[in-house]
């Protein structure tokens, strides 16, 4: 059945956010007493699941809200330093023109979202913002509740294996990007229903479902990586 719906995820999705992570990441640890990252453990910390990667940062789960809300606020201040991918932009507006609805579900917040989107952001019919480090799968919910369109014909699109367990919580199909945050290894193991090597294989994948083509599947994806984010990444976003 051809998707009606794509909900796409953010940071490490859409966006480039790596570099501002990398260069706030320890310093908002010293402010809210969670556990530094050495640069040798990141790879690491790229395999482990989202609650594992918590764990390992010693971040209690109470202050989570607010080492997030915190992120937001720096994001808002250094927003200019954030860009989209090469080639989203161009990827959303073919996904759009061929008449699939897009939505957003993002920890970040609307106005920085739009922002980062830039010309982008009115291609988005549904924003769902500010979710919780594990409150996505309300927000699939929500979003699917508001385009009145059924599971089945949606899609969830992210770079974390916390966006495969939410899509499957919905019972929404999952595509994994291998650009962003999550070890590509990490999220295979996972066994998402689409895996995309490169930005343009999402298109390629969708609207070939939808005129009926054989879509790519998760043991076809492109080899070309997209990008500053095929570095070394974390989850916490």
């Amino acid at each position: 059945m051809p998707y009606g719906l794509v909900i796409f995820d953010l940071d490490g999705t859409l966006v480039d956010s790596f570099p501002f992570f990398m260069r706030n990441l320890n310093e908002v640890a010293d402010r809210f007493g969670f556990r530094k990252v050495a640069v040798h453990e990141v790879e690491a910390l790229r395999h482990g699941s989202t609650s594992e990667i918590v764990a390992k940062l010693e971040i209690p789960r109470w202050k989570l809200p607010r080492v997030a809300r915190h992120f937001r606020q720096l994001k808002a201040e250094q927003a200019e330093t954030i860009a989209l991918f090469p080639g989203v932009a161009d990827m959303l507006q073919a996904l759009s023109a061929a008449g699939l609805r897009l939505a957003l579900v993002s920890s970040d917040s609307e106005a920085n979202a739009r922002r980062k989107l830039g010309p982008a952001a009115p291609l988005f019919a549904h924003y769902d913002c500010t979710a919780a480090l594990f409150g996505k799968p309300s927000r699939f919910r929500r979003v699917l509740k508001r385009a009145k369109i059924d599971a089945a014909r949606a899609i969830a699109i992210g770079d974390e294996t916390r966006d495969i367990e939410a899509a499957r919580a919905n019972g929404i199909a999952c595509g994994a990007v291998t650009w962003g945050y999550a070890a590509p290894g990490a999220l295979r193991a996972r066994n998402p229903d689409l895996v995309f090597d490169e930005i343009a294989d999402i298109p390629r994948a969708l609207l070939a479902d939808a005129t009926g083509a054989p879509a790519h599947s998760a043991s076809a994806a492109s080899t070309k990586p997209l990008g500053s984010a095929q570095n070394s990444r974390i989850a916490l976003k």
